[in-house]
This record gives structure tokens, sequence and C-alpha cells, in this order.
């Protein structure tokens, strides 16, 4: 009888927070491109989670991503981080229009004793592709941004957690009475992450 082999995806710890900060990134790039934040020549095409993405070419902002990702890493191996925020706002008022919240549920068995986890690397892919293609097609929803616009990074951990010297403490920058729209999650199986993108609704300003 012929034997058949069987292969496991194990997730570890560092495994999973690696593929979480990785995650940001990608969503924070498309985000900024498809909301026109920044100018689309300033993008460059390359292929991610099996899907055409575009990664900015901006120093500034890549060397801010850099960081970032590093940061994240790090809070996501230690269990300490519980969400992260994109901010657009109006660069001329400083209003915020628009809030990408992205809320992240960490599996402390795994943090607390070292435990690791099994879940198919294509199956987190699929959930990953899901989400990339709701926020490709969110200008279909989402009000035209048609000002100049900055956009900022805000970071909810444990409150034990020391501020590192690169950030620094902020108001939550909500937005009065806004709309909500739900997107998909996915799940490593040590982190899950919920999406959330919330935004200013004008028909409360007539």
């Amino acid at each position: 009888m012929a034997a058949r082999t069987v292969t496991k995806d194990i997730i570890t710890l560092r495994g999973s927070a690696a593929i979480v900060s990785e995650f940001f990134v990608g969503i924070l790039f498309s985000i900024l491109y498809n909301r026109g934040v920044y100018p689309e020549e300033s993008f460059v095409k390359v292929k991610k989670y099996g899907l055409p993405m575009l990664l900015t070419e901006d120093e500034g902002v890549k060397s801010f991503i850099a960081n970032l990702t590093a940061q994240l890493s790090e809070w996501l191996e230690a269990g300490k981080l519980q969400r992260i925020v994109l901010v657009i706002m109006s660069k001329a008022t400083g209003e915020v229009l628009e809030r990408w919240n992205f809320s992240i549920e960490t599996d402390s068995e795994v943090v607390e004793k070292g435990v690791s986890r099994e879940k198919s690397d294509k199956e987190i892919m699929r959930e990953i592709q899901a989400i990339m293609r709701q926020i490709a097609s969110s200008i279909t929803y989402l009000p035209c941004l048609d000002e100049p616009c900055v956009f900022d990074v805000l970071a909810y951990t444990d409150k034990d957690l020391a501020v590192p010297f690169t950030w620094i403490e902020s108001d939550p920058k909500l937005i009065a009475n806004p709309q909500m729209v739900k997107l998909h999650s996915f799940d490593t199986k040590i982190h899950k992450v919920d999406t959330l993108v919330s935004y200013k609704n004008d028909e409360w300003d007539e």
C-alpha cells in the first residue's frame, strides 16, 4: 500500500507577528494608494498575497514604515498590541476624515507558554486577499477625498507598556457621528485581526 505524506503548517508566535506586521504594511500602502493620499506616480507595482499591489517610493514614508514594522513585530510578539488605527486627515485643517481600525486579539496561552498553533498558509493568504480586495473596492462607497490629506498611525497597547521615544501619547482622533463599514477579518490562530473603517458623514453637516 502506498504511503501518504501529510504536512502541517505550524504557526509560531514570531511567525504570526511577522505575518500580521507585514499585513499592516501592505494594508497601509493599499489604503494610501486607493484613497489618493499620495500621487499615483509615487507608487511602484509589485505582487503580494497573489495580488497586484502598489508600494510607495517616497523615502520618508518608506523609512516610517520600516520603523513601524519593527515596533509592531515587537509588540505583537509580547502580546501587548490591542489595536492599530490608520487615520487620514485634512492637511489644511487637521480634521479627521477616515479611521481604519484594526483590532487585534492575541492567544494568551501562546505568549505565556510558548506553544504553537496550526493553520494553512494558503488559508491565511485567502483571508488577507479578501481584505485587500475590499479595500481596493472601497472607492465605490467611501466619500471622495477632494483635498490634500496626511495620515497618522495610532497604536493601542497594554497600559503597562512604556512608550518608545519614537512614539508620543495622542488623542484618539475620533470622528463625530461617523458612518462605519465592517470588513473581513483574518486569523493566524495566534493573532486575530478585525477590520473596520469609519468615515465622516457629510449628511450630519447639512
